[in-house]
């Protein structure tokens, strides 16, 4: 079932438009990457999930409804940019945010002292947020987000100013959070933790969505037939042995030790591969190269922007 879907989702400001016909679904209790370059409308589209402006036309369906003000309390959001009250201390403000998402203060209380224990920070209660690192903070903001278990969490740039172990903290604390039920919406520059952590993905590039769906089906789609080869044995033989059937992309050597990554022309298949091959050399390892997100992420942006440049020039 998909928890939140949007349709045909338009936006302008002025004379930008920011989304162009955008549909995009997130299936309930995934986690789900929302990517694009910088001014692609990936903020934008966040911004009428969480009602703070409207689209120009299209709708936003939250678990088959019509997005309205009584879903707003299922619905956690970490923006990009930090909104803790500077001159507040931790406690006060996290009790004051808390009880504005529906919580009462003891509900607020008890639950604070679970989180503050699990991220360690019982000694901030008293201090002022201004006092704190880039990184306490959005660790104070993460606590707050989520504090009343909302069923969708919408995180825009989760990791950024943390350290690789309050980084890995957080991505635990995701996983944790889908295994009991949340829908995790995450808008992210690092496709490392796409690949780590999402189940689904969509890609918007100059307002269009340019590709949806799951993460290992995309990467499916776009292999390329590419193989690493590992092997002892003699390199040159193994190369002349590939002949017109195969193109040797890479190589290294150590001593008898080698690798090679092959890509299979003319529709030959991985077993054919290795028959001809297996004659000279050893096999020691061998398995099939898929594309990263990241090479996906890239080729496609490269790619609608070739298509947007050849549109303008018709």
């Amino acid at each position: 079932m998909e928890i939140i879907s949007a349709q045909n989702i338009v936006k302008r400001f002025s004379n930008h438009t920011a989304l162009d016909e955008v549909n995009v679904s997130v299936p309930e209790k995934s986690i789900f990457g929302l990517l694009g370059p910088n001014g692609a409308g990936k903020t934008t589209l966040i911004r009428i999930i969480n009602q703070i402006t409207a689209p120009d036309s299209g709708q936003v369906l939250f678990g088959g409804e019509k997005l309205s003000s009584r879903h707003t309390e299922q619905i956690g959001y970490l923006p990009e940019e930090r909104g803790l009250y500077k001159k507040m201390e931790v406690g006060e403000q996290c009790l004051y945010l808390a009880q504005l998402k529906g919580l009462s203060k003891k509900d607020a209380q008890k639950k604070l002292k679970i989180w503050f224990e699990k991220f360690e920070m019982e000694d901030w209660w008293k201090k002022k947020v201004e006092e704190l690192s880039k990184g306490m903070q959005q660790k104070v903001q993460f606590v707050v987000t989520v504090l009343h278990e909302p069923r969708v969490l919408i995180l825009d740039e989760p990791f950024s100013g943390f350290d690789p172990i309050n980084a890995n903290l957080i991505k635990n604390e995701i996983l944790s959070l889908k295994a009991k039920g949340c829908t995790i919406m995450l808008s992210t520059h690092n496709m490392s933790s796409v690949e780590e952590l999402c189940d689904y993905i969509a890609l918007i590039n100059n307002a269009k969505t340019i590709l949806h769906g799951s993460v290992k089906e995309i990467r499916q789609r776009y292999k390329a037939n590419t193989y690493e080869v590992e092997f002892t044995g003699n390199l040159m033989t193994f190369t002349k042995a590939l002949f017109k059937d195969f193109e040797l992309l890479e190589k290294s050597e150590d001593g008898q030790h080698c690798k090679a990554k092959v890509k299979l022309l003319y529709d030959k298949s991985p077993n054919d591969l290795l028959n001809t091959v297996l004659p000279y050399v050893q096999i020691l390892g061998f398995r099939e190269i898929l594309p990263s997100m990241n090479d996906i992420f890239i080729s496609k942006v490269k790619e609608a922007e070739v298509h947007a440049a050849t549109e303008m020039t018709e």
